[in-house]
């Protein structure tokens, strides 16, 4: 069974950090392309970091210098860490594999909340 599973998100005050969690199962992880992606309440899902659907791995310029992106290919994992992190931070983060447009998959996501 293909499944991603995000953990790791919370509640965290300004200026706070946290790593979130993707664990992969029932595909090659090697094969695909890995995202993090994240959708605030009334705005659209925005890719954080990734290379998305291209071929060069970035991050968006609002976390940049704050979060990164890693994988442990030996744990079927992916992880985002997330520090200084602000209210603006606030979303749900979700895990992506992309391999093409067929093969494209999601977790379920994980609910990271930046406040005071």
């Amino acid at each position: 069974q293909v499944q991603l599973v995000e953990s790791g998100g919370g509640l965290v005050q300004p200026g706070g950090s946290l790593r979130l969690s993707c664990v992969a199962s029932g595909i090659t992880f090697n094969h695909y392309v890995w995202n993090w992606y994240r959708q605030a309440p009334g705005k659209e899902r925005e890719l954080v970091a990734g290379a998305g659907r291209g071929d060069n791995s970035d991050y968006a310029s609002s976390v940049k210098d704050r979060f990164t992106m890693s994988t442990d290919i030996a744990k079927n994992t992916v992880y985002l860490q997330m520090n200084n992190l602000k209210p603006e931070d606030t979303a749900v983060y979700y895990c992506n594999a992309y391999l093409s447009p067929a093969q494209d998959i999601w977790g379920q996501g994980t609910q990271v909340t930046v406040s005071s």
